[in-house]
């Protein structure tokens, strides 16, 4: 025991127990003894004594606070799912180490950590005081602390995590939102990691819907953007179709007022405009065959009383208000109107053709051919044939000598008002509306001239797995997948691709909907699969530069322009194709990649028209015409049509098949007298006129016959060779040529002097040599022989004072011999830049100078008479 009893006074008998060391009540909470007295007994030696009675004694040990609580775990975890309100997460607990329950005891718990959804008890019991998310917080982190009966609090705080765990929702998992496309990549997978989660639910089959939507691009999807007459020429359709809804040019005006999209070359109709088609356009015989074909994208009439909205219209122009022909929306029906001329039979005939369908006002682009093989109409809708549910029949039109007026857009009410207007106003958009008498089209042509250039695609289909139902919608812009296995329909999806076969795609974002529909198991209710929405983004190709070079400027004799072939004009021309590129190594630094030079790359892609325009005055068909064998158009997708104003060819083909084509068209003049050169200019473009080239010119003089055999060996002399070398490789020399072709007038009068200078020195010459050799004629007839040479490709300055060689010897010539030693070089750098314009100077010249007697001797020496001072030595 640790007390001991200690006696304060014999006498009284008082006495204490004491602890004999710290009492620990966490050791021991109470002690429990015996004690008894004794006397000090008898005698001296304290013999002989007596002890009382035992006395027990109980000792309880008071306690005092000095442990804080602690929690029996360092760290707490628990894991919840997400939505739900829980009574208890978890219970963190802490102990007090003191040994009273004033102080031993855990009279509280409380979170230290602000702000959070929890909150805990006096037990302990943590919980939820709000739904918490996964998608706003995965994992919490939470401080607690305890407090005592005596509220001390725990020395340590503990650490609570409290894990979220998503709902198990059945749904798409692994896909990306955004998939971007490049153009030429051909085709990419779509979601190449994606598979469906179903929650373990009885899952017995799931059929899922991908669509592409492109509604808003162009007219309803990327599709080719080239004219309506290339398109048709390269899908195959018979040749004749007339394009009523033209580009505005200076031949096509008539839609110059229409509101119109330049890049997909898609007219609006706002309820206020209209077009006349002038005379001479469209046959006003369209016989008993003839197609309509248009874009179309229209809603629901606007107004409680819809009225007809008139896409082409024949009506008569005054007078009267016969409508002869028509096409016309009505109460979203199509309506063909066909009133045929009164014959030998005035009897009824099938009139106006109704068809009824969703798609006439979905506010979607649809394409439109109507084939008329009277009296049967045919309507396709996007290839898909439909027959008219409603055909009405009507009297023939009796003749008349009024002139009719077609109009696109709204229809012209010429009679029975006071003053001719438009009426029946179009509400919507129209492009390609064409019209082609005669033959009707096929359904492949049909199928390719509405054809989509850019869809969805299976990578593989021979991989897909068994028990895998796909099909595709014409446009291939929806895929219905059906399966019964839930892998197999994810190996299926992960194959789906998108595709855009344009060399120029329309840049800009493609949206994704992918949207399924589960079965299970005898349940009544199964699983809801969320859709998927997604989107393509479709980036800029980078744009070409289209480049025309060859030989700008040539020179030939009247005789070649005169005869039957005439002159090819573009014999050597070349059409490039390049783009700019920068190529960023992964390894280069930013500052760097800043200072990368471009590169330029060839490439190779279709044309779809060149022109050859005549600049000046258009060609006079009484002397002048531009041609074309039309053999060389054989094979090709290519047209061609000739005006004075110059050469059209047209379709879409490669730039080769253009180079071939151009290199064969030729220029004939019968009537050169009164020409002396002619300019052209060159250019072509691809996807009508989104990528144009460059306008290359070309300038072609007329030689005429009065020119001599002996002027061009002179001028043959003095002509540069670099020029010479810039005609045989003209790729590389045309800004040569073309510079050297623009002399200045000093330059004219000086090469003028300068030939008749070199005139008189050969005069002179020939003087010495005839008074020493006999035989110098022989001499000067070889020298002419060895000199001849192949003039086809140069202007020749021609002096006409060689016709007039009497013998004529003046003392400037031998001073004038220095002189031309000294200038000679000069002289022959500046006579191949004035060849040309000095022609008609000379000619007036010549006038001068041919006279008789000393007239003629008095003149020329007149002539000879000029300021060297500006010439440069």
């Amino acid at each position: 025991m640790p007390f001991e009893a200690v006696v304060l006074n014999k006498t009284s008998g008082e006495g204490r127990l004491r602890a004999k060391s710290p009492i620990d009540c966490e050791l021991q909470k109470e002690y429990t003894f015996i004690i008894q007295a004794y006397d000090c007994g008898a005698g001296l030696g304290g013999t002989n004594w007596k002890k009382s009675h035992k006395a027990v004694v109980h000792i309880q040990v008071k306690d005092v606070n000095e442990f804080s609580p602690a929690f029996k775990e360092s760290v707490y975890k628990a894991t919840v799912t997400e939505g739900k309100i829980y009574d208890s997460i978890l219970q963190v607990e802490a102990i007090d180490e003191d040994c009273s329950p004033q102080y031993s005891q855990i009279c509280n718990y409380e979170i230290v950590t602000t702000d959070v959804p929890f909150a805990i008890d006096r037990n302990g019991n943590i919980r939820n005081t709000e739904k918490l998310n996964y998608d706003k917080q995965h994992q919490y982190e939470i401080m607690v602390t305890a407090f005592d009966c005596g509220q001390k609090h725990a020395t340590e705080d503990v650490l609570v995590r409290v894990n979220v765990k998503p709902v198990c929702k059945p749904g798409w998992q692994d896909w990306n939102k955004r998939i971007e496309y490049k153009p030429g990549s051909g085709s990419i997978p779509l979601f190449p990691s994606i598979h469906l989660e179903t929650c373990d639910g009885p899952v017995s089959s799931i059929h899922t819907t991908i669509e592409l939507q492109t509604n808003y691009i162009g007219k309803g999807c990327d599709r080719e953007t080239y004219s309506e007459k290339s398109l048709q020429k390269l899908c195959g359709a018979s040749s004749g179709a007339i394009d009523l809804l033209p580009s505005p040019s200076a031949t096509t005006n008539w839609t110059a007022g229409l509101l119109m999209d330049n890049n997909d070359m898609i007219f609006k109709f706002d309820g206020k405009q209209g077009a006349k088609i002038p005379d001479g356009i469209v046959p006003k015989n369209l016989t008993d065959q003839f197609t309509i074909t248009l874009w179309m994208k229209h809603g629901p009439s606007p107004g409680l009383r819809a009225e007809k909205e008139t896409i082409l219209c024949n009506s008569d122009k005054t007078e009267m208000n016969r409508h002869h022909y028509a096409l016309y929306v009505h109460n979203c029906r199509l309506v063909f109107l066909l009133r045929k001329d009164f014959d030998q039979a005035d009897t009824f005939r099938p009139a106006e053709f109704h068809w009824k369908l969703d798609q006439i006002c979905d506010k979607e682009w649809h394409y439109y051919v109507v084939n008329v093989e009277f009296p049967v109409v045919t309507l396709y809708m996007d290839g898909t044939t439909y027959e008219p549910y409603l055909v009405t029949n009507d009297w023939p039109i009796h003749p008349s000598h009024i002139a009719m007026q077609l109009t696109v857009g709204a229809c012209w009410q010429g009679g029975e008002v006071t003053k001719p207007r438009f009426a029946q106003y179009f509400h919507g958009s129209l492009a390609s509306l064409t019209i082609r008498p005669g033959k009707i089209e096929s359904q492949k042509v049909i199928s390719c001239l509405q054809a989509c250039k850019e869809g969805l695609d299976i990578n593989s289909l021979e991989s897909l797995g068994q028990g895998i139902k796909y099909h595709f919608n014409p446009s291939q812009s929806v895929l219905v997948m059906e399966g019964d296995d839930i892998e197999n329909i994810n190996q299926a999806l992960q194959k789906v691709s998108y595709i855009n076969s344009r060399q120029f795609p329309t840049a800009g974002v493609r949206r994704l909907k992918v949207s399924s529909k589960v079965q299970c198991f005898g349940e009544d209710v199964c699983i809801s699969i969320p859709d998927i929405d997604a989107y393509v983004m479709v980036f800029q190709a980078n744009e070409p530069k289209i480049t025309i070079s060859g030989m700008d400027h040539f020179a030939r004799p009247a005789a070649q322009f005169e005869s039957e072939r005439g002159v090819i004009l573009l014999p050597d021309v070349r059409i490039v194709s390049t783009v700019t590129k920068m190529e960023h190594p992964v390894d280069l630094k930013e500052h760097d990649r800043a200072n990368k030079p471009m590169v330029l790359e060839e490439m190779l892609h279709n044309l779809d028209f060149c022109d050859i325009l005549v600049i000046g005055a258009e060609l006079d068909p009484e002397q002048e015409c531009l041609e074309l064998d039309h053999v060389v158009l054989q094979g090709k997708h290519l047209d061609a049509t000739n005006s004075t104003a110059g050469y059209s060819i047209y379709g879409v083909d490669s730039m080769h098949n253009y180079e071939q084509v151009l290199q064969q068209i030729r220029y004939r003049n019968w009537y050169t007298s009164v020409t002396f050169d002619r300019k052209f200019r060159v250019k072509c473009s691809e996807l009508n006129g989104r990528y144009t080239s460059n306008e290359f010119n070309l300038e072609v003089n007329i030689l005429h016959s009065s020119n001599s055999n002996f002027m061009d060996h002179v001028n043959h002399m003095i002509i540069q060779p670099q020029f010479l070398q810039s005609v045989h490789h003209p790729e590389g020399s045309i800004s040569t040529v073309h510079n050297s072709v623009v002399p200045s007038v000093a330059t004219i009068v000086i090469i003028i002097c300068v030939s008749i200078l070199i005139f008189i020195i050969t005069l002179g010459v020939y003087r010495i040599r005839t008074a020493h050799q006999h035989s110098s004629a022989d001499n000067e007839g070889s020298k002419e022989n060895e000199m001849d040479w192949d003039d086809s490709a140069l202007t020749i300055t021609v002096n006409p004072m060689e016709k007039y060689e009497k013998p004529h010897q003046t003392e400037e010539e031998s001073e004038e011999e220095d002189i031309e030693d000294e200038e000679e070089d000069t002289t022959s750098a500046e006579s191949d830049e004035s060849e040309e314009e000095g022609e008609e100077e000379e000619e007036e010249e010549e006038e001068v100078i041919v006279q008789k007697g000393d007239k003629q001797n008095a003149t020329r020496q007149e002539q000879l008479e000029w300021d060297d001072s500006t010439l440069p030595y």
